[in-house]
């Protein structure tokens, strides 16, 4: 059994996880099992699954079903199935994501350095048709809004141990005893409740080891800015400003 567990929530991504479920069997350190999340996919999302881990046996991939739409829902379900067998530590990336060759180890490393929840970094991903120009102002605009946060009153509360680090939901690893202490994620719909960010909150209730990790790397999909525009884009992260009529861009 493998101490660390990779939860992936997925809802019709037959066009994009390849790559995602690509980039995880290639990882440096492979020590680790795969746990996909099929959200009440209504494309053939799990055929591609499956037909991916029987060309790859090697990778432990298993595949739970989520009846209940929502990126909070799918990602609670797959961490709580993980520690149910027996995960020690839990990661999650999204299944449009392309972790970095090195992700599980970084990973590794930063809980043995002490750290129960990880922040990882978040860069856009380099093939989806973003100029450089544009990629350069999404990390900046990433930048500032983890500034932000730290001031936002949403964030503020005597009860916090430490300061709010933002934590994107695709790139984060956390001990399954602090994930089960926190509460774990609310088991919410994405129009809703950023789910990462409640979580983190959460865990600052408990514990001040947690941090940023800026090794730990995974490339994220940028087709919400390609859809809707980066104003847009960051409006929509930034407590739902922008809500449009349909939040899953496929």
């Amino acid at each position: 059994m493998t101490a660390l567990w990779v939860v992936v929530p997925a809802y019709n991504e037959e066009r994009g996880i390849t790559a995602t479920l690509e980039a995880l069997a290639a990882q440096d350190d492979r020590d680790f099992t795969l746990v996909v999340v099929d959200n009440a996919s209504t494309d053939s999302t799990v055929d591609v699954i499956r037909s991916f881990a029987a060309r790859h046996p090697v990778l432990r991939l298993e595949i739970v079903h989520e009846p209940e739409k929502g990126t909070g829902a799918a990602a609670d379900t797959g961490m709580r199935h993980a520690i149910a067998h027996g995960a020690t530590w839990l990661a999650r990336t999204d299944a449009d994501c392309l972790p970095a060759p090195d992700w599980t180890a970084r990973v590794k490393a930063a809980f043995g350095s002490g750290l129960r929840l990880v922040s990882g970094r978040l860069l856009p991903r380099t093939d989806e048709g973003l100029s450089a120009v544009e990629r350069g102002v999404l990390v900046a605009a990433v930048e500032v809004a983890g500034l932000f946060g730290r001031i936002r009153p949403g964030n503020r509360d005597p009860r916090y141990l430490g300061p709010y680090v933002m934590t994107a939901g695709c790139n984060m690893a956390v001990t399954a005893e602090l994930y089960t202490l926190s509460g774990g994620f609310p088991r919410t719909r994405i129009e809703d409740v950023h789910e990462d960010r409640a979580l983190v909150n959460a865990v600052r209730r408990h514990t001040t080891a947690y941090g940023p990790r800026r090794d730990v790397v995974v490339r994220g999909s940028s087709r919400r800015a390609l859809a809707w525009g980066l104003r847009r884009t960051l409006a929509w992260y930034a407590d739902h400003r922008y809500r449009p009529e349909h939040v899953d861009i496929r």
